[in-house]
C-alpha cells in the first residue's frame, strides 16, 4: 500500500513538474527566435513588445484603446478558428459532442480568469491615454537586465525558470517603493 501511494505521489509530482516546464516554455521559450535555447536580449524585447508593434494600426509609435480593442478582436478571431480546427479532429467542419468531450481536459483552467487578468491590465495600460512602445521597450530592456542574473547578454535556462520568480521580487519592491514614497510625501493642506 505505502508503495503504491509513494508510486502515485512520485507521479503527480512528475507531471505538476512537466505541466510547470511546458507553460515556462510557451512563457519565455516563445521568445527564442533564433531557437539556439536561450533568448537574447534583443529577441526578448521583440517578443515582449511584438503586440504592440502589431497593433499600432497607423504606425505612430503609440497604441491608443480603439487600436488595441482592434487588434484584441482580431487575434480572438484568429485563436476562435485555432480552436475549432484544433477541436473538429476529423475535419468535416463541424464539432461532433465526442470531440467536444474528447477536448474537455484541454480547456479546463482556461479563460475566464486569465481573461479578466487581462483586461485588468489593459485598463492600468491606458488609464494615462495611448502606451508609448519606446517607454514598453525600455520597460522590457530593464526587466531582461533583472532576469539576466548572470549578466551575460542572455537568458538561459535556469534563468529562464527562475523569472517568475525574479519579476515577483522586483514588482514587490517597486510597490514597496512607492509605498515609502507615498507615505514620506508632505501632506498639502
Amino acid at each position: 500500500m505505502k508503495i503504491k501511494t509513494l508510486t502515485l505521489v512520485a507521479v503527480g509530482t512528475l507531471v505538476l513538474a512537466g505541466t510547470a516546464s511546458a507553460q515556462q516554455q510557451r512563457g519565455l521559450g516563445r521568445a527564442d527566435a533564433d531557437a539556439d535555447g536561450r533568448v537574447s536580449q534583443a529577441e526578448f524585447v521583440t517578443a515582449r513588445t511584438a503586440r504592440l508593434t502589431e497593433a499600432d494600426a497607423n504606425r505612430d509609435g503609440q497604441v491608443t484603446r480603439e487600436e488595441a480593442q482592434a487588434a484584441h478582436q482580431a487575434n480572438r478571431s484568429e485563436r476562435r478558428g485555432q480552436m475549432f480546427a484544433r477541436l473538429d479532429t476529423d475535419r468535416n467542419g463541424a464539432i461532433s459532442q465526442s470531440e467536444f468531450d474528447a477536448a474537455r481536459p484541454e480547456r479546463a483552467g482556461r479563460g475566464g480568469q486569465r481573461m479578466q487578468r487581462q483586461e485588468r491590465r489593459a485598463g492600468r495600460a491606458f488609464a494615462q491615454g495611448p502606451v508609448q512602445i519606446e517607454q514598453a521597450r525600455s520597460r522590457a530592456t530593464q526587466a531582461f537586465a533583472t532576469l539576466d542574473a548572470d549578466r551575460d547578454g542572455y537568458l538561459s535556462e535556469i534563468e529562464r525558470q527562475a523569472a517568475p520568480t525574479r519579476m515577483r521580487e522586483r514588482r514587490a519592491e517597486r510597490r514597496a517603493q512607492r509605498g515609502v514614497a507615498s507615505r514620506s510625501a508632505p501632506a498639502s493642506e
